[in-house]
């Protein structure tokens, strides 16, 4: 694994590369330290995970909003990109957004503790990355599936096993999250990041 680098240190034109790497870096950390500690971790303890100085990390996320705005917004990328895969199927694609649900619950969190200052803006952005992941799975989506029926089903089942998706740790978390879908009688594939 490539450890990131400093902002500050890179060779000829490397500079943004070098910011890309810390970027992707420090959001995934961001994603492991509130999966494992909660919304109150210090962010000093993202930085190390990433392996970057906190200077780096405010130069990339200002608060701890931010940070969770790249992470969902990494992944709803993700899902976009497991509906657009050729090999996708609806039950591959119901793995991928579980698990995101599973590992990113804190983050819904950030997005409305921010919102609660400006309620409007961050009702809106939930809204439109709401719409994004909806436009991605029900492209997918076979017409007579069980998500198909009506066209509020396939969000409020989304909803539903989010809302269930809770507990200490991520195994807790993908346990209630397969029962809900089970319950729901809908089949998901493996639980894990989207990888091309």
């Amino acid at each position: 694994m490539t450890r990131p680098l400093s902002d500050e240190q890179p060779s000829g034109n490397q500079g943004r590369k070098v910011a890309a790497r810390n970027r992707v870096a420090l959001i995934a950390a961001a994603r492991e330290i509130y999966a494992e500690h909660g919304l109150d971790a210090p962010l000093s303890a993202i930085a190390r995970r990433a392996g970057v100085g906190q200077g780096v990390l405010y130069r990339h996320f200002p608060d701890r909003a931010a940070i969770g705005t790249a992470v969902l917004e990494e992944n709803v990328r993700q899902i976009e990109q497991v509906a657009a895969a050729d090999a996708s199927d609806i039950v591959r694609i119901l793995g991928v957004l579980t698990w995101h649900v599973t590992e990113s619950t804190a983050f819904l969190g950030i997005l409305h503790t921010h919102g609660a200052s400006s309620r409007s803006s961050a009702l809106a952005y939930a809204a439109a990355l709401s719409k994004r992941v909806e436009q991605a799975v029900r492209a997918r989506l076979p017409g007579g599936h069980r998500l198909a029926g009506h066209p509020d089903d396939l969000m409020i089942a989304i909803a539903m096993v989010s809302g269930a998706a809770t507990g200490p740790t991520r195994e807790h978390r993908e346990r209630r999250a397969q029962a809900a879908w089970r319950l729901l009688g809908v089949e998901v594939g493996p639980v894990r990041p989207y990888e091309e």
